[in-house]
């Protein structure tokens, strides 16, 4: 980790970089924003931790936690709520074995992410899996996209 961490703070020097540049390029290297590395640039660029958290957790590109392979968004705005974008997540959850608060599944497979709204209420509730949007969604149809994800060969 320190080797990466090295590479990219030189890189944030010779670019003359942010705060927020420097977050995308930690999470473009692990996936996510590791608690440590915060820590490593805080002390390093003498900036408090909490400014990095602070921006790391207003930034909804940003992530604390590893994520999965397949990321499914859910999303829970008024509309999708009305037409039932809870059985969704509650079906899935379910199918996923993710416990209460759990976002990801244990084998990094998948990532369940709930968000406020897609703008695609028209066609309610709306499942964004992999960045591809599907509407009209029951939790049925959720479940069976997620089984056609687990049946593809593994990249090795």
């Amino acid at each position: 980790m320190e080797k990466i961490l090295e590479k990219i703070y030189q890189s944030f020097l010779d670019s003359e970089g942010n705060i927020i540049s420097l977050l995308q390029e930690i999470q473009d290297e692990f996936g996510y924003i590791p608690e440590d590395s915060v820590f490593w640039f805080a002390k390093r660029l003498d900036v408090p931790a909490s400014r990095f958290f602070g921006i790391a957790t207003f930034y909804a590109q940003f992530h604390l936690a590893p994520r999965g392979k397949n990321i499914i968004t859910t999303c829970c705005g008024t509309a999708c709520h009305v037409k039932g974008s809870e059985r969704l997540i509650t079906g899935l959850s379910k199918e996923l074995n993710l416990a209460e608060g759990q976002h990801t599944t244990d084998d990094r497979e998948f990532t369940l992410e709930k968000v406020n709204c897609v703008g695609a209420c028209s066609i309610a509730p709306v499942a964004i899996i992999n960045n591809k949007v599907f509407g009209k969604m029951s939790s049925d149809s959720l479940i069976r996209e997620v089984k056609k994800l687990r049946e593809e060969p593994h990249e090795k």
